[in-house]
């Protein structure tokens, strides 16, 4: 595992240690990986940021890099003929906007180069995807993963939904109520992923729910009772929401209006990896068990530092509903 300790990364070090794996985590020493792990020290972005890699074999190696794409490739160059398969975890993203509903896996795809250094999300995941490939051809597998939620989350999406639910009164809830939402809980993600290695698939796989699987009214309410909250959803019409300025996705965590951004990111064919085993678990499930960690470490969900704050303040969102109630 390049990573291992943070969201993703440490819910497939969890999963692969759960099926009896032995796992290396490669990081940086920020945080402590599962037990049972062992634990190689490294910061990627530094001169011989990689030394800790120079020596060994793996059957495997999972890869979750999501910014300079030639950190990628100066790894997968280090392991190649020493690593059975490289996978990374890259994103839809890297379809261009828009990309119409229903897309798949051959759907084209941003322009990127594995040389690359700081550039925009796309381009460096489609950078980090032509890495891959350049040091492992067609063995590598590419796993485009769409919304990610869950247990370890550090983007902030679902755990402001729970925090700000749980806090109850009226809640500003962005409609359509029966606006389909499509996602991937992490452990999900793990699980197909190390499927994925038993198997040796290769290539690009689109990796999230169904469409539909849940709805955003699925997702308020089932927030709503984890926490046990008395919350008063307030429905309001995607039209509204934007003409009063409030950010989709950002200030909104999960939610975006129908329209092409929607058709991008929420409406992708997900059949290919349907036909090789995704599962994916109810809305509920995946709710409650966030909101159970969130609960063990205090309460406040882990920022990256890469990241943006999301999450509307309480004064928009009064402010917002004084004007719709009236």
């Amino acid at each position: 595992m390049l990573g291992g300790t943070e969201f993703v990364g440490r819910a497939a070090t969890e999963e692969a240690l759960a099926r009896g794996w032995e796992v290396t985590v490669f990081h940086r020493g920020h945080h402590e990986p599962p037990d049972g792990a062992t634990a190689l020290h490294g910061d990627r972005t530094t001169e011989d940021g990689l030394k800790a890699l120079a020596h060994g074999e793996w059957d495997a190696v999972i890869d979750t890099w999501s910014a300079a794409p030639s950190v990628v490739r100066d790894a997968a160059r280090l392991l190649k003929g020493r690593v059975g398969q490289y996978v990374y975890i890259s994103s839809r993203s890297v379809h261009p906007f828009p990309t119409p509903a229903g897309a798949d896996e051959d759907a084209p795809v941003v322009e990127g180069s594995m040389d690359d250094g700081d550039v925009p999300y796309a381009e460096a995941k489609r950078g980090g995807e032509l890495a891959a490939l350049d040091a492992f051809g067609s063995s590598a597998l590419l796993v485009r993963a769409g919304l990610i939620l869950g247990p370890y989350e550090n983007i902030g999406r679902l755990p402001w939904w729970l925090t700000r639910i749980a806090r109850g009164g009226r809640v500003l809830a962005p409609g359509p109520r029966d606006l389909g939402i499509q996602y991937i809980d992490g452990r999900d993600l793990a699980i197909w992923t190390l499927n994925a290695i038993e198997q040796k698939l290769n290539g690009p796989y689109n990796l999230m729910s169904p469409p539909g699987h849940t709805t955003m009214g699925g997702l308020l309410t089932a927030c709503a009772r984890t926490t046990g909250s008395d919350a008063e959803f307030l429905w309001a019409s995607p039209e509204a929401i934007l003409e009063a300025g409030i950010e989709p996705w950002t200030q909104l965590p999960i939610w975006l209006p129908p329209g092409d951004t929607y058709d991008t990111l929420q409406q992708g064919n997900v059949d290919k990896a349907l036909g090789t085993g995704l599962r994916c678990r109810p809305i509920e499930e995946t709710v409650e068990d966030t909101w159970t960690w969130l609960q063990s470490i205090g309460g406040h969900a882990p920022q990256r530092p890469d990241r943006p704050t999301v999450g509307l303040s309480p004064e928009t969102e009064a402010a917002f509903l004084e004007v719709v109630q009236h």
